[in-house]
């Protein structure tokens, strides 16, 4: 038995990983849950679009630094 995560748009439903050895014709049975994912933004302006909607602006802080070696540019701070 395999579970599967994914979303249903426009009639199908979508994986978010490839599954993996599944034969054709086989049983499924598919549990609709209650959340909704959030469709992926297709453009900047979209995305301008959902931080405008947002009760306040994204900090640099929320997001998790990677380690580069060097310290990031604030272009705010210039």
């Amino acid at each position: 038995m395999q579970a599967l995560e994914g979303y249903y748009k426009n009639g199908g439903f979508y994986t978010l990983k490839p599954p993996a050895n599944i034969s054709n014709y086989r049983r499924v049975i598919i549990t609709i849950l209650d959340d909704q994912i959030r469709d992926k933004p297709d453009t900047w302006a979209e995305l301008d679009k959902i931080i405008i909607e947002m009760n306040e602006k994204p900090h640099l802080e929320d997001f998790p630094r990677c380690q580069l070696g060097r310290e990031l540019i604030n272009f705010d701070e210039v």
